[in-house]
C-alpha cells in the first residue's frame, strides 16, 4: 500500500528561505511568517497522509458507479470530503465576503500540492468547485454570486465546467449547444457534454454547472459563446432547494486513470440558465476558471511525480538485487540495496531534482499570481500570463515522465497493481491532456504567448535571468556550480525566441514545428533559475550557521544534479527548433 510524507521543511524552505514571502509587499503576504503557514500546512498534510492516501488505491479500485442517475463515489469519499469541508479548507482562499478565509493563492498552492500527490481523483472534486468559483466571482452578477457562491465556498453545492462536445474540444467555435432565452432573465439550455469531471456524484447537496452554449442569432465561431450557470437543483428564492432542474448524466466514462472522480456525460435538455457576464463574451469568463485550472494541472504533474517518487525510494532502499560494484554495502544479507546502483541513484536524481525544481516554480507562479490579482501588478500578471503554459505543460508532461521512472525502479512489480506504481503513472497521464493538451498549450507559448504586449514578458523574464547571474557574479561557489550553466541555457532560450522571429513572419510553421520542443527549453531555464535561487538560499543558510546542514547539503547537491545532467536539455531542444518545419513537413499527409 503506497503511503505519502508532506514534504513539509522543503515547502517551509521554498516559501521562506527562497521566496521570502513574509517580506513581499503582496497585501496579505506580511501574515505570511513561518509560525502561520506552518501550522496551516502541518494540519493539511496530516489529511493528506492519514485521510486522502489511504483512500487513493480504494477509489482506483472501486471507481464510480452510475445508479438510476445518480453517481455513487468510491468508499470512504464521502467521508474524506465532510472532513475537508469541516476543516473549511474549500474556503481558503476564497472572498470573505462570502464566507471565505481571504488567504492568498499561495497558500493554497502548498496545500493543493500535498492533496492532490495524496489523491488525484479526490482533489479534483472541490479543485473544480474552486475554479468554477473564481469564473462566477470575477464575472457574474452580484445576484448570482450572492445567490450561488456561499455555498460553493463550503462545498454543499459543489461546480464543475463544461466546454467539450462529442464532435468538439479544442476548436470551440464549432460548438453546438445552445441557450433559448426564455423571457424572464433566464435561458432555456439544450445539449450535450462530455468529459465532464465531477459532473454528478453523490457528495454534495447541489452541483453548480458552468456551461458553454451559444444564444441564437449571435456570432459565428467563438465569438458567439456564453457562459451559463446551470445548477443541478433550482435555488428558490430563499436558498433552499428546489425543483430538478433538465440535467442529467447520461453515462459515465471508462477511463484509463483517476477513476475515484466521476467522468460523465452531461445532457441538458432545456434546463434553467443564467448568463454570467455578457452575451457572446463566455470565453472571457470560462478562461478565468480555465487559467487557474491550467495552474492547478501543472500541479497534479508535480504532486504525482512527487508521490510516485517518495514510495520508489522506499523500495529501492528496501529490494535487494545485486552487488555494488565497488563493494559490498550489505554484508550480511544475499545482495546489496537497489538504491547502491548507479543508474537507480540517476533515475531517483532525475526525480528528485526535477519534483524540487518544479515545486519551487509554481510556488514562484504562485506568488506572481498574487502580485496580480492583490496588489494589481500588470507586470507580474503578464509574466504569469506568458508562463502559464509552461507550467501546465512542462510540468505535467515530465510529471508524467518521473511516474514512469518511479514505476520503472520496481521492475516487474511496478506493473502489477499490489505496489500502487501503476496508479501514479495512470493517474498522472490524464494532465497532459486536459485544460488544453499540450500541444496546444505549446502553440498558444510559441503563436500568442511570446509576442503578447510586443514581447515585454519574455524580456522581463531574461531580465530576471540576467540580473540574478550579475548580482551574484562574485559568489564563485554559485557562479560555476549554477550561475554559468544557467546563463548557457538562457542563450540557447534567447536564441530560440530570435529565430521564431525572424522565421515566423515568412513560414509560420517554422515558429509551430519548434513549439513544443520551445515549451520544454523554456521550462528548464526556469527550473534552472530556481535551482540557483535554492543553491543562494541553502548556502547562506549554512554560512549564517543553520542547524539542519544535512538539508541544506542535500539541496546544493541534487541542484548541481539538476545543472549538470538535466538543464543542458536547452542545447537539443534549440538544435530541434532551428531546423525548422522542412524535417516535420516534409511528408504529404497521405504518405502517412
Amino acid at each position: 500500500m503506497p503511503t505519502y510524507t508532506p514534504p513539509l521543511k522543503d515547502l517551509d524552505f521554498v516559501l521562506h528561505d527562497v521566496l521570502r514571502v513574509h517580506e513581499s509587499d503582496t497585501p496579505g503576504y506580511a501574515d505570511l511568517d513561518r509560525d502561520f503557514t506552518g501550522a496551516i500546512l502541518d494540519e493539511a498534510g496530516k489529511i493528506a497522509r492519514d485521510v486522502l492516501i489511504p483512500l487513493n488505491a480504494v477509489g482506483d479500485k472501486e471507481g464510480c458507479t452510475l445508479e438510476n442517475g445518480v453517481v455513487r463515489t468510491p468508499t470512504g469519499f464521502k467521508e474524506a470530503f465532510d472532513v475537508i469541508r469541516e476543516g473549511g479548507w474549500t474556503g481558503l482562499g476564497a472572498d470573505p465576503e462570502y464566507g471565505g478565509q481571504g488567504m492568498p493563492y499561495i497558500l493554497g498552492t502548498a496545500v493543493g500540492e500535498m492533496h492532490v500527490s495524496a489523491n488525484l481523483a479526490f482533489n479534483m472534486y472541490p479543485g473544480l468547485t474552486n475554479g468554477a468559483y473564481e469564473a462566477i466571482h470575477a464575472h457574474a452578477s452580484d445576484e448570482l454570486k450572492a445567490k450561488f457562491l456561499p455555498k460553493m465556498v463550503t462545498c454543499e453545492w459543489t461546480g464543475t465546467m463544461n466546454l467539450t462536445e462529442p464532435h468538439c474540444g479544442t476548436d470551440l467555435g464549432l460548438m453546438r449547444s445552445k441557450a433559448e432565452p426564455a423571457g424572464d432573465g433566464s435561458y432555456k439550455i439544450t445539449g450535450q457534454k462530455i468529459f465532464i469531471s465531477a459532473g454528478e456524484h453523490d457528495m454534495a447537496d447541489n452541483i453548480i454547472h458552468l456551461v458553454l452554449a451559444k444564444i441564437p442569432g449571435g456570432p459565428d465561431g467563438v465569438k458567439g459563446i456564453s457562459l451559463f450557470i446551470v445548477p443541478k437543483f433550482l435555488v428558490n428564492e430563499d436558498g433552499a432547494l428546489g425543483a430538478r432542474n433538465g440535467v442529467a448524466c447520461g453515462m459515465l466514462e471508462e477511463k484509463m486513470g483517476i477513476h475515484g472522480n466521476s467522468t460523465c456525460v452531461m445532457n441538458y435538455d432545456e434546463a434553467e440558465g443564467y448568463l454570467v457576464g455578457e452575451e457572446h463574451k463566455g470565453l472571457r469568463a470560462m478562461f478565468t476558471m480555465m487559467n487557474a485550472a491550467r495552474l492547478g494541472v501543472g500541479l497534479q504533474g508535480l504532486g504525482q511525480a512527487s508521490v510516485a517518487y517518495q514510495n520508489a525510494v522506499e523500495y529501492t532502499r528496501e529490494r535487494l538485487q545485486g552487488r555494488d560494484v565497488t563493494g559490498v554495502k550489505n554484508p550480511d544479507g544475499p545482495a546489496d540495496p537497489l538504491i547502491v546502483h548507479p543508474d537507480v541513484r540517476r533515475s531517483l536524481m532525475d526525480q528528485k531534482s526535477f519534483i524540487e525544481g518544479a515545486r519551487a516554480f509554481i510556488l514562484w507562479g504562485s506568488t506572481l499570481l498574487d502580485a496580480g490579482d492583490l496588489a494589481g501588478d500588470k507586470d507580474a500578471e503578464g509574466l504569469v500570463s506568458l508562463m502559464t503554459p509552461v507550467i501546465k505543460g512542462f510540468l505535467t508532461d515530465k510529471g508524467f515522465d518521473m511516474t514512469v521512472q518511479a514505476q520503472q525502479l520496481y521492475g516487474g512489480h511496478g506493473y502489477i497493481e499490489e505496489t500502487g506504481a501503476s496508479q501514479f503513472v495512470r493517474d498522472a497521464r490524464i494532465a497532459m491532456i486536459y485544460e488544453g493538451a499540450n500541444g496546444v498549450q505549446a502553440l498558444d507559448l510559441v503563436g500568442r504567448k511570446l509576442a503578447s504586449d510586443g514581447g515585454k514578458h519574455i524580456m522581463a523574464f531574461f531580465e530576471i535571468v540576467k540580473n540574478f547571474i550579475k548580482d551574484n557574479d562574485g559568489d564563485e561557489a554559485l557562479k560555476t556550480d549554477f550561475l554559468t550553466p544557467l546563463k548557457a541555457a538562457s542563450k540557447d532560450m534567447q536564441a530560440a525566441a530570435m529565430y521564431f522571429m525572424a522565421e515566423a513572419p515568412k513560414n509560420p510553421n517554422a515558429a509551430l514545428s519548434g513549439s513544443s520542443d520551445f515549451m520544454h527549453l523554456f521550462g528548464h531555464v526556469v527550473l534552472g533559475l530556481m535551482w540557483a535561487r535554492m543553491a543562494k538560499a541553502a548556502q547562506d543558510a549554512l554560512a549564517n550557521g543553520a542547524s539542519d546542514v544535512a538539508f541544506y547539503e542535500t539541496k546544493l547537491a541534487t541542484g548541481r544534479y539538476y545543472m549538470a545532467r538535466s538543464l543542458p536539455e536547452t542545447a537539443l531542444r534549440l538544435a530541434r527548433i532551428t531546423t525548422g518545419a522542412d524535417p516535420v513537413m516534409g511528408l504529404a499527409a497521405e504518405a502517412f
